[in-house]
């Protein structure tokens, strides 16, 4: 775990203007993703998460991180792929959306990027509604594409519950 935390030391409290067109990358169902590295705390090993009743099954439950309750969502089963148990590589993702914190599975975090938006395209389109509505861009790297995601997208819809749900407990 000490790569991670050395990338996250050495890269996340820089000023805001170096973390424009940078991004976390992580490794989830044989493709690469990437989200935005401003909202991006920090990145822990899978740890024992408590269920919570009524929430959806993308929502595994909350972890107690250094005395605050954060919720969990895992991102395979949010993208509807098929579920797989966790491992020594799989890590949560902490991010922060206009204060409220929430923590991401993925199966493995690879390493900060940077990846100007002149190499960002718009995603695809779509043949469904919502076939697309987690992805902000497609970053080509090298030879590869890295699907960037919208963090606030993929969370928006379950914040406010998350948080009132967390708040009333």
């Amino acid at each position: 775990m000490t790569t991670d935390e050395n990338i996250m030391d050495d890269e996340l409290y820089d000023d805001e203007d170096t973390m424009k067109d940078r991004y976390l990358t992580f490794h989830l169902a044989g493709e690469d993703y990437g989200i935005e590295i401003e909202y991006v705390t920090e990145i822990i090993g899978i740890q024992k998460i408590t269920d919570v009743p009524d929430m959806p099954d993308y929502v595994k439950g909350v972890i107690n991180l250094r005395g605050k309750v954060i919720p969990v969502m895992d991102v395979r089963q949010r993208f509807n792929l098929e579920c797989r148990d966790y491992d020594e590589r799989t890590c949560i993702i902490v991010v922060d959306i206009d204060g409220t914190p929430v923590g991401l599975v993925v199966d493995k975090v690879q390493e900060v990027l940077d990846i100007p938006e002149n190499d960002v395209e718009p995603p695809p389109k779509s043949s469904s509604a919502s076939g697309n509505q987690f992805v902000q861009g497609m970053g080509k790297v090298g030879e590869d594409v890295k699907i960037i995601l919208n963090v606030k997208k993929l969370l928006f819809d379950e914040l406010e519950s998350l948080a009132e749900n967390l708040d009333e407990s």
